[in-house]
């Protein structure tokens, strides 16, 4: 059942007197939203006492606790008793990741009130002090060492992203919008059938690689930078278990993030990332094994979004289409990278 916006603005001014005395909702302000189910406020927070934050952030967590993925590929079938981000929340607490706080949730109005970590995402504080780059790419690194190393040492099974694998299968279906809609727009004559034994062949490869705790969206939107290079992270709740190089392929190239990470900070990065595992007694790979794991990662997801991008333009989402010559620029250079001829098609489609 959807719950109106009236409902859930009167159960945050409710929430907002339970937890902070003599404090009051004073305004609340949409916030515009990515591409998800979820709508999200900031709720602007009156008070006399300095215990209450100046403000909050009232989430909506849509009509599906689970992603249409897991849903569509049946990925899991044991039921879903709290929501996930709640779950996840719970478990990255443990890990010392620097989550949101959990002020109020109510599952019937499918309402959270969490913390409001800010407006200066990663993206933006690299572009408001481009000479910050290396070092705050480093910190969000060093973040992702909870999420594949600490989590994946801690994680337990019970916990539901530790049940969802992003394999080969979930690896392929991603790819049915490039097929859809992407094969058209990258150039015309060219047949989408030719391209799916290149394609199956990605997705095997990548099915293959050990797997982490994941957060599956690590991309620069989704974190926020606080004091002291501190990583606040958000949009956890589709967590699951992933190769690593995956988050590192997401929070480097995805959307036009080629601007901000240039060929030669992306190594030291990578090689940064490498280190750490070694450090931590974590790598399942080899240097050049984990390299080209990530190369075919990025080519993935660069295809993916090549169609998904199309898909939210299609839709009515306005904006998406312009990151489609970045993903392309980014699917050619891995190609150039892989130098692997059972990707001939797909060279040359791109090209």
């Amino acid at each position: 059942m959807k719950v109106s916006d009236a409902a859930l603005f009167r159960w945050a001014e409710e929430a907002v007197a339970h937890i902070w005395p003599n404090a009051t909702a004073d305004r609340i302000a949409i916030i515009r939203g990515d591409a998800s189910a979820r709508r999200y406020w900031r709720v602007f927070i009156k008070s006399n006492r300095k215990s209450a934050p100046p403000s909050a952030i009232l989430v909506d967590l849509g009509p599906d606790d689970l992603p249409r993925y897991v849903r569509v590929l049946n990925l899991t079938t044991d039921p879903v008793i709290d929501p996930p981000w709640v779950t996840v929340h719970d478990f990255l607490s443990k890990l010392a990741v620097s989550v949101p706080d959990l002020y109020a949730v109510d599952k019937i109005q499918r309402a959270m009130l969490v913390e409001d970590v800010g407006s200066v995402s990663l993206v933006g504080g690299v572009t408001r002090t481009p000479s910050r780059t290396a070092d705050l790419y480093r910190a969000a690194v060093e973040t992702l060492f909870r999420f594949h190393v600490d989590g994946t040492r801690q994680v337990s099974p019970n916990l539901l992203p530790a049940r969802i694998a992003y394999d080969g299968r979930l690896f392929r279906w991603e790819l049915t919008e490039f097929l859809d809609l992407g094969c058209a727009a990258i150039g015309p004559g060219i047949d989408p059938a030719s391209l799916v034994p290149e394609l199956d062949s990605l997705t095997a490869q990548l099915g293959q690689l050990p797997r982490v705790f994941s957060h599956r969206d690590f991309h620069g939107l989704n974190l926020f930078v606080q004091e002291k290079d501190t990583i606040r992270v958000i949009d956890f709740q589709d967590a699951l278990m992933a190769p690593s190089a995956q988050d590192m392929a997401v929070l480097m190239t995805t959307r036009d993030m080629g601007k901000q990470v240039s060929p030669s900070l992306e190594r030291r990065l990578l090689e940064y990332y490498y280190t750490g595992l070694i450090r931590r007694t974590a790598a399942d790979l080899t240097m050049d094994e984990f390299i080209r794991s990530y190369r075919l990662c990025v080519l993935q997801h660069a295809l993916k979004m090549i169609g998904r991008f199309l898909l939210f333009e299609r839709d009515g989402k306005r904006g998406y289409s312009r990151f489609v010559p970045h993903a392309i620029a980014q699917a050619c250079r891995m190609l150039s990278e892989l130098d692997d001829p059972s990707f001939s098609r797909l060279r040359i489609a791109l090209a």
